[in-house]
């Protein structure tokens, strides 16, 4: 059997108000190789000794649910994507079990297919879709069905604010409220709408500005990255609207042009912040599955 080589972008969630609806991917991989049938699953990697290696791995996990007859293999993982740091470490996973077992068992899924396992495995679609699809896409999930469609982005970059120290989703998720009051819902839901709008029409420099000021998930996980408002207030200066916090946190993106950004990196490397920064771009064909 050739070796499969499945590449999964990172991605970035919670753009503005589109709490588990917007996401993007980035340039950043994680790369899954099959190689020879084995009697019980072997996932090699460097990612530290909290990531199983066996069946336990999310990765054969995922495989499993899709179809539990498919036989062990080893796999080898190459990942530069950040663990635990809102950035869709635990997406990259998934969606590379599903392309494995879609490959291996010859399932013959659609991205459709493949979009409604990854939603119910994970239990909402923004970080799948965009995986998936690669650049900016808008999805829904109602339990049982994802919609999901794709807009094209402009030449842009963004500007990672990466902190040592990571959080799981389920951990943040416990800081976000039961219930939020009706004309906060209203107002975020209508600048999500005018966001999507806009970028559908190319009209960035319109759309960026309404990235921020989230009113869902950003002032309940804010206190996870305090550096938050040093970044804002650093882009603003230099007329840089566009950041936000990326998934569950505990990273920070800022969207614009590779100029701009490279400028505010600058501006940041000055304020000896305990992160690091990493300037990417917008990954636009989604995962890739090669040697079939």
């Amino acid at each position: 059997m050739a070796k499969i080589i499945i590449r999964v972008p990172a991605t970035s969630a919670n753009l503005g108000s589109g709490v588990d609806s917007i996401g993007i991917a980035l340039h950043l991989y994680y790369t899954v190789i099959v190689e020879e049938k084995t009697d019980q699953w072997k996932v090699n990697h460097a990612l530290g000794s909290d990531i199983p290696t066996d069946e336990k791995n999310l990765i054969v996990q995922t495989i499993l649910k899709v179809d539990a007859n498919i036989h062990p293999h080893q796999l080898t993982v190459i990942s530069d994507v950040p663990i635990a740091h809102g950035l869709g470490s635990s997406t990259t996973a998934v969606v590379a079990g599903i392309k494995i077992a879609n490959a291996l068992g010859d399932l013959g899924l659609s991205i459709d297919d493949q979009l409604n396992l990854g939603a119910k495995f994970e239990g909402h679609p923004e970080n799948i879709a965009a995986a998936l699809l690669g650049d900016l896409v808008v999805s829904t999930f109602d339990g049982e069905k994802a919609i999901a469609t794709k807009l094209a982005l402009p030449d842009i970059r963004a500007l990672m604010y990466i902190r040592p120290d990571g959080i799981s989703e389920a951990q943040s998720r416990k800081k976000l409220p039961k219930k939020i009051d009706y004309p906060t819902a209203v107002y975020a839901s209508s600048k999500a709408n005018v966001f999507i709008a806009l970028v559908s029409q190319g009209k960035w420099d319109q759309a960026l500005p309404l990235v921020e000021d989230d009113q869902l998930h950003e002032p309940y996980r804010k206190d996870l990255v305090p550096e938050i408002d040093t970044i804002r207030q650093a882009a603003h200066k230099l007329g840089i609207y566009g950041t936000y916090l990326s998934g569950a946190g505990p990273t920070i993106a800022t969207l614009g042009e590779s100029s701009a950004l490279t400028q505010l990196r600058i501006e940041l490397e000055k304020e000896n912040l305990n992160g690091s920064l990493r300037l990417l771009q917008i990954d636009k064909d989604g995962a890739t599955v090669r040697g079939e």
